[in-house]
C-alpha cells in the first residue's frame, strides 16, 4: 500500500513524501482495476527509471459555480457553455499527450469535463467516487449568503479556519485529506506512466498537497481554477523507496493566470529570467547574458504583463535578470504609445543582492547546469552547507519583499510587484511563501522564462496563495508544452 504523510511527521524526510502516514491508517481500496501490484514487480529496471506524470484538471465552470452556490459533493449542477468551452481549451492544451488512463470523479460536472478532454482516445476511463468534491453536508446547495445567515460562526470558521471547520459531526477538510491519500493508492498503483485525473477544486488541492506531504493547513493555499491544469511527476528511486515527487506546474488555466478568483489586495509575480547560452556559467560569474531565445522570452513576458499596472520591479544582480527586468520596465513605460494606457507607467526598479542565490555555490564542483535549470534531483547536487546558505539567503529576500509590500499596503492596496531571478531563486521564494523548510526545495520545478503568481488576498502579513507556477503559455511557439517530461 502506498501512503502519504502529513507535513509535520517527524518520521520522514519531506522530499520522500510517499512514506508511511503515522497519524491515521489508510484502508486499501480493493478494485479490479488496480492491477499493477504484480505487473510492476515484473518490469525490473523500468521501475527505477520511468517517471510517472499525473495531470490534474479541475472541471469547467458549472451552473452552481455561476450562481455562487455551495456544491460540495452534490450532483445537481452541470457545465455551463463557458465550462464546456474551458474544457475544450484544456483538451487542446493536452492534445499531444497519449495518456494511458483517465481517472475521474463520476459527478456530472467532472465526468463531462473528462469526456471533452478525453475526446477520441481509446484508453480506459475509471470513475472513482473517492475523487468526488469535498463533503460539506448541510452547507450543500446553499448560496454563500444563505450559508452565512443560517450557520453564522460555523460559516465563518469555514472561511477563516477550514482545517478545523466542523459541521454535522464531521471535519470535512480532514476527511478530504484522508480520502486524497487513498486516491493516490489507485493512481500510483496503475501501470500507466501518463495519467489524467479530472476532479474538483477542493479534492485537487488535497491531491497536490498530499502528494507534496502538506497538511490540511494548506487548504486554499494552492489555487485550482476551473479547468486549471497541474502536473505532478513521480520518479522512482534506485533503492526501491518512495518516489521523488516534483510539482512541475500548478494551475495552468485556459485564460490568463493573472486575473480571476478571489479579489486580492497585493500580488507578487515571479519571473524567471530568459535562457542563457551556458547555464553552468554562473559557476564563475553572474555576467552571463541571455541568448537570443532568452531575449525573446523576456520580450514575450513583458508584453504579457502589459495588461497589469506594475508598481515595482525587483531583480537579482545577475546580468540575465537585469536584462529581463529592463525589458519589462521599458514596455511598461511604453504603455501610452502602445495604446494600452493613456499615460506612460513608471515602475520603480531595484536590484536585490539576496536574490542572487547562485552566488552561494559558484565555487561548487557539482553539476552546475542541473542546478541552474532546476532539473529533477537538482537539490541532491548540493551539500548541506550550500543548501543552508541558499535557504538563508532566500529567507532574507522574501522578508525584504514582504516588507516592501507592507510599506505601501495602505497607500497602494492594489500593488503588483514583479520579481525577476533564476529558477532556483524563485523556487526558494515559493517555498518561503508556503513556510516550508529547506529540505522541501526539490519539490518544485520552474523553466526559464516562466511566470509564477502569488496572491495576498488578506495582505502581505498573511500567508500568500500560490495562484500558478511555471506558466509558459505566454511564450507562444517557444512555450514549454504542459505534457513534456522535464
Amino acid at each position: 500500500m502506498i501512503s502519504l504523510p502529513h507535513r509535520h511527521s517527524n518520521a520522514i524526510l519531506p522530499n520522500r513524501c510517499l512514506l508511511h502516514q503515522t497519524s491515521r491508517p489508510i484502508s486499501i481500496r480493493h478494485r479490479v482495476w488496480i492491477r499493477s501490484s504484480s505487473s510492476n514487480h515484473d518490469q525490473g529496471s523500468e521501475k527505477t527509471t520511468t517517471t510517472k506524470r499525473v495531470v490534474l484538471v479541475r472541471h469547467g465552470q458549472s451552473t452552481w459555480n455561476e450562481e455562487g452556490r455551495i456544491q460540495g459533493s452534490s450532483d445537481f449542477s452541470v457545465l455551463t457553455t463557458k465550462g464546456e468551452n474551458q474544457a475544450d481549451i484544456s483538451g487542446q492544451m493536452l492534445i499531444d499527450d497519449s495518456f494511458d488512463v483517465c481517472f475521474t470523479s463520476p459527478l456530472k460536472r467532472s465526468k463531462r469535463t473528462a469526456e471533452i478532454i478525453w475526446g477520441s482516445r481509446e484508453s480506459e476511463m475509471i470513475f472513482d467516487y473517492d475523487l468526488r468534491e469535498i463533503d460539506l453536508y448541510s452547507f450543500q446547495g446553499l448560496l454563500k449568503k444563505q450559508g452565512k445567515e443560517k450557520f453564522g460562526e460555523a460559516f465563518k470558521q469555514w472561511q477563516q479556519d477550514p482545517a478545523n471547520f466542523s459541521i454535522d459531526g464531521h471535519y470535512p477538510v480532514r476527511e478530504l485529506w484522508s480520502r486524497a491519500r487513498s486516491c493516490w493508492n489507485g493512481v500510483l498503483a496503475h501501470e500507466g506512466k501518463s495519467v489524467l485525473v479530472v476532479a474538483h477544486n477542493a479534492v485537487n488541492q488535497a491531491l497536490v498537497a498530499t502528494a507534496l506531504g502538506l497538511g490540511t493547513e494548506y487548504f486554499r493555499s494552492l489555487l485550482q481554477s476551473n479547468c486549471g491544469v497541474s502536473v505532478l511527476e513521480f520518479t522512482p528511486r534506485a533503492d526501491d523507496g518512495s518516489p521523488h515527487v516534483c510539482l512541475n506546474r500548478l494551475n495552468q488555466t485556459p485564460n490568463s493566470p493573472l486575473a480571476g478568483g478571489r479579489k486580492t489586495s497585493m500580488q507578487i509575480i515571479l519571473v524567471c529570467h530568459g535562457q542563457r547560452d551556458n547555464e553552468a556559467a554562473f559557476a564563475s560569474t553572474n555576467d552571463q547574458p541571455m541568448n537570443m531565445l532568452g531575449v525573446i522570452q523576456s520580450q514575450k513576458t513583458a508584453e504579457f504583463l502589459l495588461d497589469l499596472r506594475v508598481s515595482s520591479i525587483v531583480c537579482s544582480p545577475e546580468k540575465a535578470s537585469i536584462e529581463t527586468a529592463g525589458v519589462i520596465s521599458r514596455v511598461q513605460e511604453a504603455a501610452g504609445c502602445l495604446g494600452v494606457d493613456s499615460v506612460p507607467r513608471y515602475a520603480k526598479t531595484k536590484q536585490m543582492n539576496e536574490l542572487d542565490v547562485e552566488d552561494v555555490f559558484r565555487n561548487s564542483n557539482k553539476d552546475q547546469a542541473v542546478i541552474a535549470s532546476s532539473q529533477s534531483g537538482w537539490i541532491s547536487q548540493l551539500d548541506e552547507e550550500e543548501v543552508s546558505a541558499l535557504w538563508n539567503r532566500s529567507r532574507k529576500a522574501w522578508e525584504s519583499l514582504l516588507d516592501e509590500l507592507s510599506d505601501e499596503e495602505e497607500s497602494n492596496p492594489g500593488k503588483i510587484m514583479v520579481v525577476v531571478g533564476s529558477p532556483m531563486a524563485n523556487i526558494s521564494l515559493i517555498a518561503q511563501c508556503l513556510n516550508l523548510s529547506k529540505e522541501w526545495l526539490g519539490l518544485f520545478h520552474l523553466d526559464a522564462g516562466s511566470i509564477s503568481v502569488i496572491d495576498f488576498p488578506d495582505g502581505p502579513s498573511r500567508r500568500g496563495v500560490i495562484r500558478c507556477t511555471n506558466y509558459t503559455a505566454h511564450l507562444g511557439r517557444w512555450s514549454v508544452p504542459i505534457t513534456r517530461p522535464s
